[in-house]
């Protein structure tokens, strides 16, 4: 009963401020914890798809060929002078792209970038099987 009351009261006074309060909003039984959030990839910005080179800081160009479909996952293949490589996983998502190139000599390298505002990608390529080993790179297309 008392509950109520204080319900009412408070009800009363929200109106006479000029604010509302519904009945259902008042009497309501506390929210259940939200869950966890989850990470859901964000509409790509652009699309990398397209037959384009990598300019590497280290020496050194990389030729992709790259087919990205309606959730922004990239596939594709890629040449570094006279080794070829496919591209095992990647993505776009907003103004980000990162991807990984499985080369057929073994080695593999992870290229993180982002979309700039002059439309072009840029970031760093890094050697997986050597962390250390790590390059800016750049496109000259624009997306």
């Amino acid at each position: 009963m008392r509950r109520k009351i204080v319900t009412t009261a408070l009800a009363l006074a929200l109106s006479a401020s000029g604010l509302a309060l519904t009945p259902t909003a008042a009497t309501a039984a506390p929210a259940a914890p939200a869950a966890a959030p989850s990470r859901a990839l964000a509409a790509p910005a652009f699309n990398a798809s397209g037959i384009y080179t990598i300019f590497q800081s280290r020496g050194g160009n990389v030729q992709v060929n790259v087919t990205q479909d309606g959730g922004g996952r990239l596939f594709g293949s890629a040449v570094y002078g006279s080794t070829a490589g496919t591209i095992e996983t990647g993505s776009v998502d907003g103004f980000t792209i990162f991807f990984i190139i499985g080369w057929f000599n073994g080695t593999r390298g992870r290229y993180d970038g982002s979309l700039g505002g002059d439309r072009r990608l840029s970031g760093i390529s890094v050697d997986l099987n050597h962390p250390t080993s790590q390059a800016t790179w750049f496109t000259s297309r624009t997306f």
